[in-house]
């Protein structure tokens, strides 16, 4: 299965999705949706619960929902079950909720938008930054993102063309390549930020994402330039793209005498508030 994981946003809440190319539909995470319809405090016990209560009732929905490897609070990949959007309306039906509606318009337009990308691939350029924006992180900082998501895309695509393994070998790959620039695994960084279960980048700030999309364009260009032939000589080229972003931090530091990589997030450094804006300016002036 050729597939492509992403964060979609419900009312400002998280939902895990894995867009499966073959079968060209969306898998999503059933925990996900459970806890935004029921606002449970534990969402996996509710969910084993109503589990066991359809399988009794023969529910075939449930039979056929199926376990996908998603990113977790820890940030590790670990098994959740998920559903496709045909299931989700039915499993939807069994949740009671004043959420319920509003969740099937959501997913009916989540499905829509993904065959209008397929169509024009700019459009998902276009949504992502409409996203960003409702998050409130500031225009300099989205565009700054989405360029990220590209030298990403252009370093994942190298990685399959050495015959790497989306999962564990990606995730070593790019802890390499962090550890190596910010002289912090990918999970001290969280840490260090406060985070659980989301994504590292969306909380990094300009500069911290500057030296990454380095950190990883470096990785990229010296994989293409060397050609190596395994895991373990990828590993050495992850740590030497890495380094190269390292340099530049490290004299970037020496002329500020202020530290790259901190707890700042980037949303509620870089956003921009009602007061600074144009029309609030005017506003004040009157």
């Amino acid at each position: 299965m050729t597939k492509e994981t992403a964060i979609k946003l419900f009312e400002e809440k998280q939902v895990r999705t894995v867009w499966d190319a073959e079968q060209e539909k969306w898998f999503i995470s059933i925990i996900d949706v459970v806890s935004i319809l029921t606002e449970s405090v534990d969402p996996n016990a509710y969910w084993r619960k109503l589990k066991q209560r359809l399988k009794a009732e023969g529910n075939e929905t449930v039979t056929n929902c199926h376990g996908l490897k998603m990113l977790a609070a820890d940030g590790k990949m670990r098994m959740t079950d998920v559903a496709d959007t045909e299931q989700l309306f039915r499993l939807i039906q069994s949740i009671p909720s004043p959420k319920a509606e509003p969740f099937k318009l959501w997913l009916a337009q989540v499905a829509a938008e993904r065959l209008d990308e397929m169509q024009d691939p700019e459009l998902s350029i276009d949504r992502a930054l409409e996203q960003y924006l409702k998050l409130g992180y500031s225009e300099n900082w989205i565009n700054q993102r989405l360029k990220s998501i590209e030298i990403r895309k252009e370093l994942t695509d190298e990685w399959k063309k050495r015959g790497l393994k989306e999962g564990v070998q990606f995730a070593t790959l790019t802890d390499i390549i962090t550890k190596a620039w910010s002289e912090k695994s990918t999970k001290e960084y969280k840490v260090l930020k406060g985070l659980k279960k989301e994504n590292l980048r969306d909380n990094m700030t300009n500069t911290e994402l500057i030296l990454n999309m380095l950190a990883e364009a470096s990785t990229k260009d010296i994989s293409a330039a060397t050609n190596p032939k395994d895991f373990e000589e990828s590993k050495k080229v992850a740590k030497q793209g890495g380094n190269v972003a390292k340099v530049a931090r490290l004299e970037l530091e020496a002329k500020t005498g202020k530290k790259v990589v901190t707890s700042l997030n980037a949303k509620d450094a870089l956003k921009v508030l009602p007061d600074s804006s144009p029309s609030s300016k005017k506003r004040k002036n009157k």
